[in-house]
């Protein structure tokens, strides 16, 4: 269809406005609400509408940009050197099309083409960073934000242990003064299925894929919760800025370089000659790919010899000598045999679609979630129906869509059940949720199951040998129907259970009686607790001596220790106000679970500080943050995330922000770091 200028300009401000919507959930929010291949879709025609009515072309265009603004929550960076994005290339042809733009550019002949050096490298799906090292130590860390200006995630991403805090040359070489490197902070595919699983059990919302994962993670305001994520990195470019040293002369020089250095770089790269042997790279790993522990999307070629790029240059939004060749998502069609409602652990109800098994993305799919009743009625999917599958983020699968033209004439559409499909009690569904529950807590069976996995589980009471099929077992003798009833199992109990042996029961009678010395923290997370994760555990059990002096905190007293918020504040509290929960937890104590912090065991110091409260702004020179409020809280101090008429102290270090101005406003002291370490006894 032929478009002329005016309804060109109309779509090209709508594209705009779309781009940059979505950019912003990509990029700053760590939620993207389209797939890549339909942002990059959407991005294309924007490009391509510019390109034929170059007119419409202006400054602010998403083409002319790369990212987007870097978030008000961390200090921004300006990066030395900019970081630009790639270029995709979405077939075969396309990549043709950029070798001919380069032979053109470069004035070669089809044999020079032929052996002209590209370096191939898997493209990482993850989180673009600028690291910088002086004198060979790390000393600051930067999202790519807008390209020009990131944010600064420096102490976050220290706790990545593949992230070298001081580089050593290993063949005894020179470490330059200045080094800025370009790397992909990524989430392994294994810790990413780890993570979604133990927020599915907090029904917490879980991450679509593991780039966004790693986003959110590293852009925590808690170090600690990012440390717990365990995330890695690849590092695959250097700029080297020193009087006695220069640029490596090739990219593939560059990576050697810093292999040589100590810094993690993916070793399946490959020097290419030709753009045929490119693509003969390109389909090889298209298989390969999914065998790996971290998610590739695709693949990188540059040019290898770096003094092509100067001569080739870039436009606003990519270099001219790099390109990313994308492959496309992987789908399959499949048949809805059946829909389970699955019951979790607070009572909410997931419908699962299981398929006739289809072969996606290198696994067999067998089942994928329908997420919630929305999502079903916005499918219109029904059993029987012929559907197509994805792997959201090539991970997790999903039903993307119905094939209605080949759907029987008998179908019938799906009713979400509105009772309980495990104990048959009538579904609710609270003001602002999208899922539905069943209310009976205590005596649906599914949820008595769950808790009882949950409280066993490694993060929370650690119970070794007490699996799901043995937990059953015992639920349907009658000998556990809470999680306290563990602690009075016996021997004569156990060996009642099928092919129970008496070492068996031995072992797990002995597991038990260690699980009741676990940290507070632990026993924390194994309530089960409404967005109680293991990181906001730790926080309480820092926080609060013992579990006795957690259950007397209000709600807003909860809600000022940072990382916790109200919502969080006001889960506990109502979790703690009920009476079948306060009975659970005087029967731990009789069974003579520990309910104390770590805390009590160590030296205490000084209680110089007790009931002042203390809000730190700003950046310290010698004192890490979270050390300084803990040193606070040692001695008997309180450190909150917002100033208000109770805060006695405001702690200013450098870039202090609003809390400086509020703290003047309610002419409260402000003290500086050197004050603080007097205050600790530090000095």
């Amino acid at each position: 269809m032929t478009v002329n200028i005016e309804q060109a300009r109309k779509r090209v401000e709508e594209l705009k406005r779309e781009i940059e919507h979505h950019s912003f959930s990509y990029y700053v929010l760590s939620r993207p609400e389209v797939s890549d291949a339909e942002f990059d879709k959407l991005f294309r025609e924007l490009k391509n509408l510019e390109e034929k009515f170059p007119e419409l072309l202006t400054e602010d265009s998403p083409t002319q940009k790369v990212g987007a603004a870097p978030s008000t929550e961390f200090k921004p960076v300006r990066h030395r050197i900019a970081m630009l994005s790639l270029a995709n290339a979405m077939s075969f042809e396309e990549l043709d099309k950029w070798a001919e733009r380069l032979k053109k550019a470069l004035e070669l002949t089809d044999e020079q083409e032929r052996q002209l050096a590209y370096v191939c490298e898997l493209k990482i799906d993850g989180l673009s960073v600028a690291l910088t090292y002086k004198n060979g130590v790390f000393v600051e860390g930067a999202t790519r934000g807008n390209g020009d200006v990131g944010e600064d995630v420096t102490l976050n991403l220290k706790t990545i242990a593949a992230l070298p805090n001081r580089l050593i040359s290993k063949n005894g070489g020179k470490v330059p003064e200045l080094l800025e490197i370009r790397g992909e902070v990524y989430f392994p595919i294994s810790t990413f299925l780890a993570l979604n699983k133990k927020l599915a059990e907090q029904e917490e919302q879980a991450f679509a894929n593991p780039r966004n994962a790693a986003s959110g993670s590293l852009r925590q305001k808690d170090p600690r919760i990012t440390a717990k994520r365990k995330l890695s990195l690849w590092t695959y470019f250097a700029y080297v800025t020193d009087a006695h040293m220069h640029d490596p002369k090739n990219h593939s020089e560059t990576l050697k370089l810093l292999h040589d250095l100590g810094l993690p770089v993916d070793s399946h790269y490959k020097i290419a000659h030709g753009i045929a042997e490119v693509k003969h790279f390109c389909k090889l790993w298209d298989e390969k790919r999914h065998q790996l522990d971290y998610q590739t999307d695709g693949v990188v070629i540059k040019l290898d010899e770096r003094s092509l790029w100067k001569a080739l240059g870039a436009t606003a939004h990519s270099p001219r000598w790099a390109i990313a060749f994308k492959y496309p998502p992987e789908e399959a069609e499949t048949t809805v045999e059946a829909v389970e409602f699955e019951v979790g652990r607070t009572g909410a109800i997931t419908p699962v679609a299981c398929l006739t098994p289809v072969k996606l993305a290198g696994t067999t799919v067998k089942r994928a979630s329908l997420h919630n009743a929305e999502q079903i009625k916005r499918l219109d999917v029904r059993i029987g129906d012929t559907v197509v599958v994805r792997k959201a983020g090539e991970i997790i699968p999903e039903v993307l869509s119905v094939k209605l033209d080949k759907r029987s004439k008998k179908s019938e559409v799906l009713e979400y059940p509105t009772r309980c499909p495990v104990c048959n009690t009538k579904l609710v569904r609270t003001e602002g949720e999208v899922a539905f529950r069943c209310p009976n807590t205590y005596g649906c069976a599914s949820q008595k199951q769950r808790r009882l996995e949950h409280w066993v589980g490694r993060e929370a009471m650690d119970i070794d040998g007490m699996g799901e099929v043995l937990i059953k077992q015992l639920i349907d003798a009658g000998f556990v129907q809470d999680p306290a009833d563990l602690y009075m199992l016996t021997e004569p109990e156990l060996m009642q259970i099928e092919r129970m042996g008496a070492k068996s029961a031995d072992n797990i009678l002995k597991a038990i009686e260690a699980a009741k010395k676990r940290p507070l923290s632990n026993l924390i997370y194994a309530f089960g607790i409404s967005h109680v994760g293991a990181s906001i555990a730790e926080l309480l059990a820092d926080q609060y001596s013992s579990l006795k002096e957690l259950m007397k905190a209000s709600a807003d007293e909860l809600s000022q220790i940072e990382g916790i918020g109200p919502k969080i504040g006001q889960a506990i509290v109502e979790f703690f106000d009920n009476e079948i929960n306060q009975q659970f937890v005087e029967r731990l104590i009789k069974a003579h679970v520990s309910i104390q912090s770590d805390a009590k065991a160590k030296p205490k110091l000084e209680q110089n500080l007790t009931g002042k409260t203390f809000v730190l702004t700003g950046t310290l020179e010698t004192l890490d943050r979270l050390e300084a409020e803990k040193l606070i809280k040692a001695h008997g101090g309180k450190a909150t995330s917002s100033v208000s008429k109770k805060t006695d102290y405001v702690v200013v270090g450098t870039n202090p922000g609003s809390k400086l101005a509020k703290a003047e406003e309610l002419g409260i002291t402000v003290i500086d770091e050197a004050k603080l370490k007097k205050l600790l006894g530090l000095t």
